[in-house]
């Protein structure tokens, strides 16, 4: 009996024991050096700003507007520059709109929320509220899109809804890529509503 006591005691004096040790530990390390996050800043910040992409098909001399082309005016109330990182990239936190011209020039819209374009992989990444309206009536919406400018091929994984008045139809699916000029689409997981036309 005395034994059986003295056991109990033992087992409740460890666990007591192991209890206090556990509750004690706090973390108070004070994190200095290469432990501490590292405070990521842009090399700069351009506020309200457009910027216009043009090409030509000459070789310009010093003032060879005539022969230019715009391809793109790209307009955001800011940028973060963050080409001073080993990952070269540059931000929109507040959003951005970008007009393209085709060889027609015929203008298409893109705007989104947020953007983030990545120097060394030439992709666009688009979040948050995603339109493109192209200039014959079509609109793409989606939460997220991206641009391989290399390939001019877009794509996304997110749910989309296309809507195209030529033929009444809106397409609603998820995921989904296209060539620039929505000569190329490919829908992965479509539904939706269309209108069939009798002749």
């Amino acid at each position: 009996m005395y034994n059986l006591f003295k056991n109990n005691f033992k087992s409740i004096a460890v666990v007591f024991s192991m209890a206090m040790f556990f509750l004690s530990c706090k973390d108070n390390y004070k994190r200095v050096g290469k432990e501490a996050a590292e405070l990521i800043y842009p090399q700069g910040v351009a506020e309200n700003f457009t910027l216009t992409y043009t090409e030509t098909k000459n070789d310009v001399g010093s003032e060879g507007v005539e022969s230019t082309k715009i391809i793109a005016v790209l307009s955001s109330p800011s940028t973060e520059d963050f080409d001073n990182l080993r990952f070269r990239h540059r931000t929109f936190p507040d959003g951005l709109k970008v007009d393209f011209y085709d060889d027609q020039n015929n203008k298409s819209i893109i705007k989104a929320d947020y953007g983030i374009i990545y120097s060394d992989t030439n992709l666009i990444d688009l979040q948050g509220n995603v339109v493109i309206e192209t200039h014959d009536g079509k609109m793409l919406e989606t939460p997220q899109l991206y641009w391989d400018r290399a390939n001019e091929w877009i794509f996304t994984q997110a749910k989309f809804k296309y809507t195209n008045p030529e033929d009444g139809t809106v397409m609603d699916g998820e995921g989904m890529d296209f060539n620039k000029d929505f000569s190329f689409f490919s829908a992965h997981r479509t539904y939706g509503f269309m209108s069939i036309k009798e002749e």
